[in-house]
């Protein structure tokens, strides 16, 4: 398929650059990838039809510099931008600049970040479209008095949480009532510096509770589809570090009563291109919406696995004006898919970040296994940047034989020169909770401290 693009420009960098790079060649559009001085020797810059050094290692010099993106669009002649995820991915303020310079953003509009990035309002979105809410404030939480009459209703453990927050970043567990104080005023200190947005709001805890999520894919022409759900309850203080498709928890009428709530909340934002729509549910099947994301998941991967569908090449597809090509009904899963993150972090320091020299890399291959990964033998990872350096996905007919793979590809899994999660990951292949399916966000927390 033709696209009306000349050339795509990537603003990130690391796997989902190199994910990117890839779908764009597939569809025959020239990309030019922009890089910091930290990622010069990457794979993705090495493969790249083209790359333009904005700057220096530190995110705000470069990956954060929207004058030095954009000015590199102009003088390679792009005239469309994919922003991956992370970095300035869901800035709306990144969109409005993106547009005032002629080029196309891949991904939502600008009136859709706005109001997806504003938590509260998106509460308040759902509860008219007919969907539970985590229970928790109504609005905001104004004043230290306002947090702790809203905990004492809700009964502690809650989360103080910023209306920007965004990532797993902006929240803060209070479990006991003395502390809700310093807990509301640093939550709402942290949330001005990071987010520019003060503003917070209070949620109920909800410890043992699975995390599904929804993807979303949308076109310029109103259709927005639903694909099967992401079970994402693998974290580490709120940080996604395992997923898996479908849901061992999610029957099928809950499916697509789930699907049908997020395709609501789609149309409700005006979603265009591809998003998620993230819930908890307890132990009694109640769903409750969390939050929605407008950009590339990174677990996206898990998704494809189990549909076939390439979700970055519907991405470009719907920027470029084109009509969605999915099924009347929502597709079901095929099989099972587990996708595990591997990151530059030692689990056993607490997750301390583990950058340096890479001097090997041995990654798994075989039946059902992908890998996406930009580690190569040479390369330095930063320290200034996510430490995600792979994703392996290992697809089966069913999840018992997607595990067993999962812990053989993680066996042939080899990083040397820094500390990676393959270990830990190996564990939790290993662990008989996991493999019953006994889920819930606590339950990393758990096995660690076991």
């Amino acid at each position: 398929m033709s696209l009306p693009f000349k050339k795509v420009l990537i603003a990130n960098r690391g796997e989902v650059a190199l994910r990117i790079i890839r779908a764009c060649r597939e569809l025959g559009v020239p990309s030019t990838l922009v890089y910091s001085e930290a990622d010069r020797d990457s794979l993705p810059v090495l493969i790249a039809d083209e790359a333009v050094c904005i700057g220096p290692s530190p995110a705000a010099d470069s990956y954060l510099n929207v004058s030095r993106i954009l000015s590199a669009a102009e003088i390679t002649r792009a005239d469309a931008l994919h922003p991956g995820y992370g970095f300035l991915s869901e800035s709306p303020e990144f969109v409005e600049a993106t547009e005032s310079c002629k080029l196309t953003f891949i991904g939502p509009t600008v009136e859709t970040l706005r109001l997806a990035r504003d938590k509260i309002r998106m509460r308040q979105i759902a509860r008219e479209a007919g969907l539970s809410v985590v229970p928790g404030s109504e609005g905001e939480a104004a004043t230290a008095a306002d947090a702790a009459k809203l905990a004492g209703e809700l009964g502690y453990p809650v989360l103080v949480k910023a209306a920007a927050g965004r990532g797993g970043s902006g929240m803060r567990l209070v479990k006991r009532d003395k502390d809700i104080e310093t807990g509301f005023r640093m939550c709402q200190a942290e949330a001005k510096a990071a987010f520019g947005d003060g503003r917070v709001y209070i949620e109920k805890h909800l410890a043992s509770a699975r995390h599904v999520e929804i993807q979303l894919l949308a076109d310029r022409k109103g259709k927005v589809a639903f694909l099967p759900e992401r079970d994402c309850s693998v974290q580490f203080r709120y940080r996604k570090l395992l997923e898996e498709s479908p849901s061992p928890a999610v029957s099928d009428g809950l499916r697509r009563t789930l699907g049908s709530q997020a395709a609501a909340i789609g149309r409700a934002v005006g979603m265009t291109n591809c998003g998620t729509v993230e819930f908890l549910m307890d132990d009694k099947d109640n769903c409750f919406f969390l939050e929605i994301n407008c950009r590339l998941p990174i677990e996206h991967a898990v998704t494809e696995a189990v549909t076939g569908i390439d979700i970055v090449r519907h991405q470009l597809l719907a920027a470029a004006g084109e009509q969605l090509d999915l099924p009347a009904e929502p597709p079901l899963a095929r099989g099972h898919a587990v996708e595990c993150r591997i990151t530059a972090e030692d689990p056993a320091a607490g997750f301390e970040l583990s950058p340096g020299l890479v001097t090997d890399v041995r990654m798994p291959g075989g039946p059902g296994i992908r890998v996406d990964s930009y580690l190569a033998p040479g390369y330095v990872v930063p320290s200034l940047y996510e430490p995600l350096v792979a994703k392996v996905i290992a697809w089966a007919p069913d999840r018992p034989q997607a595990i067993a793979r999962m812990a053989r590809a993680l066996s042939e899994t080899a990083v040397t020169g820094v500390t990676t999660t393959v270990q830990l990951h190996r564990r939790l292949m290993a662990s008989g909770r996991f493999r019953r399916g006994k889920l819930g966000i606590g339950m990393l927390d758990e096995e660690l401290a076991a």
